[in-house]
This record gives C-alpha cells, sequence and structure tokens, in this order.
C-alpha cells in the first residue's frame, strides 16, 4: 500500500509540473506530455523548429517547475568545448591545476540553437550524455543527478546552421516539433503577454529526489512479450525499407521502451499498451532515420515513411482492464 501510495503522490507531481508548464507554453499539450515522459525515462530531447514557436520557454518552465539547477547556452560559433565541459586552471596558491566547472554541471542544461556552433564544440556534449560525466586533463568527473540535456535547433538549411552528426542526434531520446499556435491559442499567448512574464507564474511542486523516485517507479511499469516483439517489429522495418539508408539504431529501440514504459505510467497504468508504443513512435524515430537517393528522388518524406510503418505495422492484441 505505501508503494502504491507513493506512486500516487509522484504521478501527481508529474501532472502538476505539466501543469505549471501549460502557464506559460500554450496550446502545445501534447508537446508537453512527450517532454516529461523524457524526463521521466531518463532521456534527453532535442526541440527542432524555427525560431520564436516556445523552444527555450518551455524549458525555462520545466526547469522552473521542477526546481532543477538548470545552465543555459546560447551556441554560436565562438562557444569552446571548455564553456560546455570546463577546464583546469593553474593555482598559484596550492601549484596544483584546479577543475573549474563548466556548463554542463547541473540537472538540466539549455543547449540553445545547438547546431549554429562548431563540431567541436557539438562532440564535446557526446560523452556527457551518454554516460553523465565529462573528461578534463584526463580526470573523468560526474555530472549531477539528474542530468538531462534539452536543446533546441533551428530546420538545417536556416542561416547559420549545420546538421548535428548522427552520433550525437541518436543520443537524444525523443526530437520533438512544436509547430504554429492556433489562432485561438495565439490570442491567449497575446493576453497572457500583455499581462506579464507568464515565466514568472510557473511554481515549484517538484524537486530532482522525486523526479528521480519517478523514474524507478517507471522503470517497473510491466511490458509484455509482445509488446517487445511489436517494438522490434517496427524498428525493422526502419531497417528494411528500400527507401531508407539509416535505420533506427539498437540505442534507439531501447529509448522506444522507456518512452513507452513512461507514458503508460503517466498515464496511471501499471503496463504499457501498444497505443504507448505507437504514439511516440514518431518521435523516437524521425531524428534517426536518414533517406537514400531514391527516397529523395522520389519526393519521399522521413514523415510520411514513419506514419506508413506505423500504419502497416500489425499491433498486437491486449485486453483492456481498469487498473
Amino acid at each position: 500500500m505505501e508503494k502504491i501510495r507513493m506512486q500516487s503522490v509522484n504521478l501527481q507531481k508529474a501532472n502538476a509540473v505539466m501543469a505549471e508548464v501549460k502557464k506559460a507554453v500554450i496550446g502545445k499539450d501534447t508537446c508537453i506530455l512527450k517532454v516529461m515522459a523524457a524526463m521521466i525515462a531518463g532521456g534527453h530531447i532535442l526541440l527542432d523548429d524555427i525560431p520564436g514557436v516556445g523552444k527555450t520557454t518551455m524549458a525555462l518552465a520545466f526547469s522552473k517547475a521542477m526546481d532543477l539547477k538548470q545552465n543555459r547556452v546560447q551556441f554560436t560559433p565562438d562557444i569552446l568545448p571548455a564553456d560546455i565541459v570546463g577546464f583546469s586552471m593553474y593555482e598559484k596558491s596550492s601549484g596544483k591545476f584546479v577543475y573549474q566547472p563548466g556548463a554542463v554541471m547541473c540537472n538540466l542544461f539549455l543547449a540553445d540553437e545547438i547546431n549554429r556552433t562548431s563540431p567541436k564544440t557539438q562532440s564535446a556534449l557526446l560523452e556527457v550524455m551518454e554516460e553523465g560525466s565529462v573528461t578534463v586533463d584526463g580526470i573523468t568527473k560526474p555530472v549531477p543527478n539528474p542530468f538531462i540535456v534539452l536543446a533546441t535547433q533551428n530546420p538545417v538549411g536556416s542561416a547559420g546552421t549545420q546538421m548535428l552528426p548522427e552520433s550525437q542526434v541518436d543520443r537524444f531520446m525523443i526530437c520533438l516539433t512544436m509547430g504554429y499556435p492556433n489562432p485561438e491559442d495565439e490570442i491567449a499567448i497575446l493576453k497572457g503577454k500583455s499581462a506579464g512574464d507568464p515565466l514568472n507564474d510557473v511554481m515549484k511542486v517538484m524537486d530532482a529526489a522525486s523526479l528521480l523516485e519517478a523514474r524507478r517507479e517507471a522503470e517497473q511499469i510491466y511490458v509484455h512479450n509482445a509488446i517487445y516483439k511489436y517494438m522490434v517489429r517496427l524498428v525493422n522495418r526502419t531497417r528494411n525499407n528500400d527507401m531508407i539508408e539509416l535505420g533506427i539504431s539498437p540505442r534507439g529501440t531501447v529509448a522506444l521502451a522507456a518512452m513507452a514504459k513512461s507514458c503508460a505510467w503517466l498515464r496511471g497504468r501499471k503496463f504499457v499498451y501498444p497505443d504507448d508504443v505507437a504514439d511516440i513512435f514518431y518521435d523516437v524515430a524521425i531524428h534517426r532515420i536518414r533517406l537514400n537517393a531514391k527516397a529523395r528522388i522520389n519526393h519521399v518524406t522521413a514523415e510520411g515513411l514513419i506514419e506508413q510503418i506505423i500504419n502497416e505495422t500489425e499491433r498486437p492484441t491486449v485486453r483492456r482492464k481498469n487498473v
């Protein structure tokens, strides 16, 4: 009973976080849910969209609602790897080199417009995103736990951007696009701005310890073997498609399972439905696949291929019941 009660408390806190974020980010409830799910799943998030749609506002709202220590770096061509991971400085009094922490020494690292900086600086995030540590002058130091990278990038082809390498993109659990608000939501945004900065209304309703507890609970969500097979069928269809040059990696399969568990937990269930998998497959897959020349010649899009895979892959049948 105590375990069930604690799970209910942490779920209430997670729902409260999303409610607080919605004060600052209007009309993007699905996107907010998926960001929350990725944080519960222990993953990193990539927001790929045009400037001005609220990507940075969403990141700041989450950090405030969850009372996470956050650092923000505006990525530009002159940002150096040392700015990200830190560096060693000689201390005259001790006669030793002392580590000076970089921007990643926080709980929530906001990498703003990550594809505007040099590949060398982008690669500085590879180790910390995968292993939760940084190595400077041969000395490895862990980053705080939890550690989440929430990166924004402008669409490839925008002025001053350069494509992230596949190895780095693959380390993001999901990739989301927020899109323009509808007219009603945009009116609400205007009214909210006229009353002041909506971020000032976001209150702390969760902390890092509660987030780690929520992660442990989500990891215990039951996944039937038929659901695991369904995940693998979806992934394999990206690897055996004559329009796709690079399919989803095993890291992507692990991310799909973690996201499905997290979504089930957020919906108050103790097990995963096929719909949990289908609902987030697009977000796990879109940044991981690369189309070949045949697809480009035939004007086939990654979005269309993923939707086709979801629609054509047989889903297992499960008996729904109240939990």
